[in-house]
């Protein structure tokens, strides 16, 4: 069933994984557009009434979640389900999600508070299950086109990072907009709408994944789902969404200082077993060495999306209390600054997928590390240009929309240099029986750095410093230290570039 169809020179199955994830991530970024501004704004307006310290704490335990969610997922599909079957079922659930969201904005005036909050938390709950079931899969999915060499692994990355942000366009525009200017209901509903679509694209086009993704041991004649796996996946996708309710009630039932306990023993269980799975299934001291490479720059990743990651918090709130967003008569919705990294993406991806390539062709083509380093300088450039966006935005200016337009293209830069960039790394370097589980383990990272985000202004003010500042030099330093250690990692590497 291999097709001869090509897809900018990638197989035609590149397409089906771009459009699939274009459209979960429509759903996921219109959701974190409103998040911050739903859980803030009044009561009488829809909202939650949270403080700005809330909301963001709220916002960095969610998206650190979803980032964590895939090392379970990842096992899961590696060792049972084989990926196909954990992306549909991820996206079934993350549709539930959204559309809990959906109802809990509805059903302001029918809910008391807490039962509102109630929906709202289980809403989340099964966002974060769902998301940790959908995204480490569908990304190794792409890798798994491509021998590790192949010069187009990474060019196929950037198109498929294309596809991530131009549903990152499509979900503020639309769903936010819905959600700030319509009614927060219409535009969860409008997420969960994009979940659906992404679910049901990927079963038209499934015969172009050749045999890609199926269920570990299936049969070499095999090519498409069966009725067994889709009876599998309607029972997990209920499961998960009964656990995930009862869950979130017993959780509500435990006193704070118990659930902190708990909270700290689940992540010191999650790193054990993961270690433990990993130490199992890596073999030999080449695997040991490149897994030392996945894990060293891991870490490092956290830093960067520390800073990213203030794009749905601070900058987010920066947008709508510091920005003139007059247009004429017209108001820009605050939800809309979102879209310039995904637009700055869409620019900027082919780019830099054509220029990997003509780099490779003159053997100029950076190693991994060496890109790392230069993603964290744009990166502090960007904060440090935002550093200066907020000094003059001090005692309620509203200063220009250009200053948040030039900080995130910056940062999109950044990003391109090394977002795309780690998914490929990680279908490289990690060993082919745990290619799931090591990209859950560089979501993880992305975790740690979404929970960072989230919580370091408030860590920061304890100490006085000031948030932009500390990240544009925290950022500078990690790129240092990467440029110093590159050659050891280079060689670390063991002959994959």
């Amino acid at each position: 069933m291999s097709s001869e169809k090509k897809f900018f020179g990638h197989p035609i199955g590149l397409s089906t994984l771009f459009a699939t994830e274009m459209w979960e991530r429509f759903s996921y970024y219109g959701m974190r557009a409103l998040l911050t501004l739903y859980l803030t704004a009044e009561l009488v307006n829809g909202g939650f009434g949270l403080g700005r310290k809330e909301a963001l704490e709220l916002y960095a335990i969610f998206t650190g979640l979803v980032y964590l969610t895939p090392i379970l997922g990842g096992w899961i599909a590696d060792s049972f389900m084989g990926k196909r079957k954990t992306v549909y079922i991820g996206g079934f659930v993350m549709a539930v999600g959204q559309f809990l969201l959906a109802a809990s904005a509805f059903m302001v005036n029918s809910l008391d508070p807490d039962s509102r909050l109630f929906l709202f938390n289980f809403g989340l709950g099964v966002l974060i299950i769902g998301n940790g079931f959908f995204k480490p899969n569908i990304s190794t999915i792409v890798g798994d086109f491509y021998d590790d060499n192949d010069p187009r692994k990474d060019s196929a990355f950037n198109i498929f990072y294309m596809g991530i942000n131009l549903g990152a366009i499509l979900g503020p525009f639309i769903a936010g907009a819905l959600g700030e200017n319509v009614h927060w209901g219409w535009g969860y509903f409008a997420a969960g709408v994009g979940l659906v679509i992404s679910v049901f694209w990927l079963k038209w086009k499934e015969g172009t994944l050749e045999q890609y993704g199926l269920p570990p041991n299936s049969p070499a004649d095999k090519f498409l789902l069966d009725g067994k796996d889709w009876r599998d996946i309607g029972f997990y996708s209920v499961a998960l969404i009964v656990a995930t309710l009862v869950i979130i009630f017993l959780w509500g039932l435990i006193p704070g200082s118990i659930t902190s306990i708990i909270i700290t023993g689940g992540f010191i269980a999650l790193l054990v077993g993961l270690a433990y799975i990993i130490f199992q299934g890596t073999e030999g001291a080449d695997e040991y060495s490149r897994m030392t490479v996945i894990v060293v720059l891991a870490f490092f990743n956290i830093v960067f999306w520390a800073g990213f990651e203030q794009a749905g918090g601070t900058l987010n709130l920066f947008a709508a209390e510091n920005t003139d967003r007059m247009l004429g008569g017209w108001e820009i919705p605050a939800t809309w600054f979102q879209n310039i990294n995904p637009i700055a993406i869409l620019i900027f991806a082919p780019i830099f997928s054509v220029l990997w390539l003509k780099l490779d062709a003159k053997k100029f083509n950076p190693r991994t590390p060496i890109k790392f380093a230069l993603g964290m300088f744009f990166g502090a450039a960007a904060f440090y240009i935002m550093t200066q966006a907020s000094n003059l935005a001090e005692g309620g200016n509203l200063i220009s929309p250009l200053w948040l337009v030039a900080v995130y293209v910056v940062l999109t830069i950044g990003e391109l240099m090394l977002s795309p960039i780690g998914l490929s790394m990680i279908t490289k370097l990690a060993p082919p029986k745990l290619v799931s589980v090591v990209m859950g383990l560089w979501m993880a990272s992305f975790a740690a750095g979404n929970y960072f985000a989230g919580i370091m202004e408030s860590v920061l003010e304890k100490y006085d410093f000031e948030l932009y500042p500390f990240i544009t030099m925290i950022m500078f330093g990690t790129g240092v230290i990467i440029l110093l250690i590159s050659p050891l990692l280079n060689k670390a590497m063991k002959g994959i570039h």
